[in-house]
């Protein structure tokens, strides 16, 4: 994966600082942050990107996919350059329903578009890639007779297969699988230290108004999170378990006065809970009801990690949902309990779409020819938040099917 990771840095900016300026806002939460996990638990202090590979016990500032001020990502950079190319065009306002296909080989994408299903021919060497993420591209398999045999059979049964016949279904389990999401709990914490900030778009502060619109700079330029840091812990049974956690500028839900900021607490790499897409009534796609803590060991393990934090507090931060003395029982039961703060999804969808499962090594859908995946499908759970390793997985898949065409 060097090769694409490397091409991903060198097309897509990434920065610590997002304001144009070179200037850091909206810094008393970061002190706060700091003073305690860095002067009281021991973390180390660090430039994250600068020590990429360590996720343990450090702190430090965000990396965002920013530049100028504003974000980047795939959007200013890889689309505008396909958007020169003759042979690229862009259809916005179009859905894939599912593809077209005599036995392995798919012969076109059935489209909605205006309202219309509308078939896209592919000529005789075409090739499909499929990159709707983690929820809609095993959906766009299975409307395209690819994956769980109860799905096809649901699907078969609405007429929702075009003229495909059950002896060209290529049954898949693995279609929808293995999905996962990180499972998020705010903690609101209260400081006389703190100044939180509120973003208002329709009646901002004259001043932060005109210092973003005129030099793409402060607090609306900023990113929304002034500091970062990760740990990990040993399970009983051999993972580890990765933990991710930023701190915002201001409060949330019943918790939004001038002195208070929202701790965001992610489980990220090594957990065990997953779940499905699965089809709804309406043949909707949408995750299960195992998306989070449906292995046991994974709640317990983050209520340990908030412990851990909670012990180090500095005395003058107040904890407003959860109290800082909780137990390690309590904190479980905390955030295994739907509400506000806890269990909340944060649309980090990956794996339902694993390798050498529903693709191939090379990103291939299994039993297809010419059909391809190039998204979080195929991501495993990562250490950070994915949109650096989507874009990586696309620059991969790509090279992947470009070594194919030239061979």
């Amino acid at each position: 994966m060097s090769g694409a990771i490397n091409r991903v840095k060198a097309r897509a900016p990434s920065t610590d600082t997002p304001s144009a300026d070179g200037k850091q806002y909206l810094q008393s939460g970061y002190n706060i942050a700091r003073r305690w996990i860095v002067d009281s638990l021991g973390f180390a202090d660090v430039k994250i990107n600068e020590s990429k590979d360590n996720k343990h016990d450090v702190f430090g500032r965000p990396v965002y996919g920013y530049k100028n001020g504003q974000r980047a990502g795939p959007v200013p950079t890889y689309l505008q350059d396909a958007l020169k190319l003759p042979n690229f065009h862009l259809q916005s306002g179009t859905g894939a329903v599912r593809v077209q296909r005599t036995d392995k080989a798919a012969t076109g994408v059935w489209v909605l578009l205006n309202g219309i299903e509308t078939l896209i021919p592919l000529s005789n060497t075409g090739r499909v890639i499929i990159s709707a993420g983690a929820i809609a591209t095993p959906a766009l398999l299975m409307f395209s007779g690819i994956g769980p045999t109860t799905s096809l059979t649901r699907l078969s049964a609405a007429g929702k297969l075009g003229n495909l016949t059950h002896a060209e279904w290529i049954p898949n389990a693995a279609v929808g699988a293995n999905l996962f999401d990180n499972p998020n709990t705010f903690i609101e914490l209260s400081s006389p230290s703190i100044t939180a900030f509120g973003p208002s778009y329709s009646n901002p502060a004259p001043a932060d108004s005109a210092l973003y619109l005129a030099h793409r700079s402060g607090p609306y330029a900023s990113a929304g999170h002034t500091s970062v840091f990760f740990s990990r812990a040993s399970q009983p049974d051999g993972r580890i378990v990765g933990f991710q956690v930023t701190i915002g500028t201001g409060g949330y839900a019943d918790y939004t006065s001038a002195t208070t900021i929202t701790l965001n607490i992610y489980g990220t790499s090594g957990l065990a809970s997953r779940g499905s897409v699965v089809l709804d009534g309406k043949f909707i796609p949408g995750p299960d009801g195992n998306m989070y803590y449906s292995s046991a060991p994974d709640a317990r393990a983050i209520a340990s990690f908030i412990a851990r934090i909670f012990a180090a507090l500095p005395a003058d931060v107040e904890t407003l949902n959860l109290e800082r003395d909780a137990s390690v029982a309590r904190i479980e039961q905390y955030i295994t309990t739907p509400s506000a703060y806890a269990r909340g999804q944060v649309n980090h969808w990956s794996g339902s779409c694993k390798i050498e499962e529903c693709v191939d090594g090379g990103g291939r859908v299994v039993g297809m020819g010419n059909v391809w995946v190039a998204d979080a499908s195929l991501l495993e759970p990562l250490s950070v938040n994915p949109m650096f390793g989507v874009m990586a997985v696309g620059e991969k898949v790509a090279e992947l099917i470009l070594k194919g065409v030239r061979a």
